[in-house]
């Protein structure tokens, strides 16, 4: 892949002088400069003396960057390529056919990247899946990629000790499953050496410990993952009540909710993201609240997948914390976050008739930046416009066809569909777009990888999903 080390006219990445950008006030908008230094803005004024590069910040937006807040990079290569099922039978399909090295998930990475960088997102979640035998080499070529491309990115290795048929409710009959590839001190002596190796906070590379789910993970893995989690200061994610066949799990295996049998194993925290979230009753959502666990809402996957709708508002309404993700391109088939927050927002206009509730285009780009720092700890760090703050700031062009006729920037921006507006980005002070383009990937270059690696592909046979149809549609009530 061709990085770019300086900026598009070969410039030093130092510091920067926005000009007369347009930024969201009490009242309306406010044209002002804003100045980084070092990373950070060092001041936001109606006029300030440029400092560094001068970018013209006239009839823009200026927003902070978005946090795609939950994904799976290497879901890359299936995307498009899975028809329609519930996520249990949706896995089995995917679990069949992966990523097989370490440089297609290098690619797939970069295009995750790319993907959000240019749809307003400056960090990224990935809840990564690593290649059996090649969990190291995996790890390594995914922040690689997200080094490469100059995002900020959290990478939580997808790890379990149980087996995916484990993962669907039993129905009251006996099963018996094989053992999982991986013990569960294997899979934590992993973890330690991910960190060990690739935890990089200064330089925008952070670990995360993050477990696939309760429906396929011991009380010893997570009791493991926390360890890890508090030694070394990381984020937690997981997936949590994505689908009704995990909530029927849960009253199966737990005789409590998944929230609750998280609760007793002190996972839930301010520093938790748990994604997806749709399967919460009000008691669920009161610990989420008094945890100050963040739910990351995944609206696309859950409407692609069938898994149903979160409820967003009764969440916001009980002040726990809500970010937005993509989810993986496999599931969504996309890691468009404009599309998301979108999505993410009107779509909760159909579950209240109380139109007081409903999200605001504000309170959605509130949401994605501030909501998603928050869940993972950065909320002092990023996720708002506020001097002291890491420059992660985002330009989006006014004069985009797909942004006008003038009416209220942040509402065009959100309510319509906005198509290759955004024409600067920063990621701790360094630019990695500017007019457009990508300063740090040659997006031209990276278009011919994929499509060079890659193949068509439609519809073939799948011995997991198979094997585990029959089971599903007896348990959820299906029939033959």
């Amino acid at each position: 892949m061709t990085v770019i080390e300086s900026d598009s006219e070969g410039k030093p990445l130092t510091g920067y002088t926005i000009r007369q950008a347009w930024v969201a006030s009490e009242n309306g908008y406010d044209a002002v400069d804003v100045r980084i230094e070092n990373g950070r803005i060092t001041a936001i004024a109606p006029q300030l003396d440029p400092v560094g590069t001068v970018v013209d910040g006239r009839d823009k937006l200026l927003l902070p960057g978005f946090v795609n807040a939950h994904t799976h990079s290497s879901e890359l290569w299936q995307r498009g390529m899975i028809p329609p099922y519930p996520l249990e039978l949706w896995l089995a399909k995917l679990y069949d056919f992966t990523p097989a090295d370490a440089e297609q998930v290098y690619l797939s990475a970069i295009g995750t990247a790319v993907e959000t960088l240019l749809s307003g997102g400056t960090t990224v979640v990935d809840h990564l899946t690593i290649m059996p035998g090649q969990e190291l080499e995996t790890i390594g070529a995914a922040v690689k990629g997200y080094r490469e491309a100059g995002i900020r990115a959290f990478v939580g290795p997808l790890i379990q000790d149980q087996s995916l048929p484990s993962s669907i409710p039993s129905g009251g009959q006996p099963s018996a499953y094989e053992p999982y590839a991986r013990t569960t001190q294997e899979t934590l002596d992993l973890m330690a050496e991910a960190i060990a190796q690739f935890h990089r906070p200064d330089e925008g590379i952070y670990i995360m410990m993050a477990p696939t789910g309760p429906q396929l993970c011991s009380d010893e893995l997570f009791a493991g993952c926390n360890e890890l989690s508090d030694r070394h200061a990381l984020c937690r994610h997981a997936h949590l009540l994505e689908s009704k066949a995990q909530q029927l799990l849960a009253e199966e295996q737990y005789g409590c909710t998944a929230v609750e049998y998280l609760k007793r194993l002190d996972f839930l925290s301010p520093r938790t993201s748990l994604a997806h979230c749709v399967w919460l009753n009000e008691s669920d959502t009161q610990l989420l609240a008094v945890t100050k666990s963040t739910v990351v809402h995944n609206p696309l996957s859950n409407l692609r997948l069938g898994s149903g709708i979160a409820p967003i508002l009764k969440y916001r309404q009980a002040g726990v914390n809500v970010a937005i993700g993509c989810d993986g391109s496999a599931s969504n088939d996309s890691q468009d976050l404009l599309e998301a927050i979108k999505i993410g927002s009107i779509l909760h206009n159909v579950t209240d008739f109380e139109y007081r509730n409903w999200i605001s285009p504000r309170q959605a780009v509130k949401m994605a930046a501030l909501g998603g720092a928050t869940g993972l700890g950065m909320q002092d760090e990023i996720g708002s416009l506020e001097v002291g703050k890491q420059a992660d700031l985002v330009l989006y062009d006014l004069t985009s066809l797909s942004l006008l006729p003038r009416t209220d920037p942040i509402g065009l921006l959100v309510l319509g569909r906005p198509v290759q507006v955004v024409s600067s980005a920063w990621v701790a002070g360094r630019q990695v777009i500017a007019d457009g383009n990508l300063t740090t990937v040659d997006v031209n270059h990276l278009r011919q990888e994929l499509f060079a690696r890659s193949q068509w592909e439609f519809d073939h046979d799948s011995p997991t999903l198979e094997a585990l149809e029959t089971r599903y549609r007896r348990v959820m009530g299906l029939g033959e």
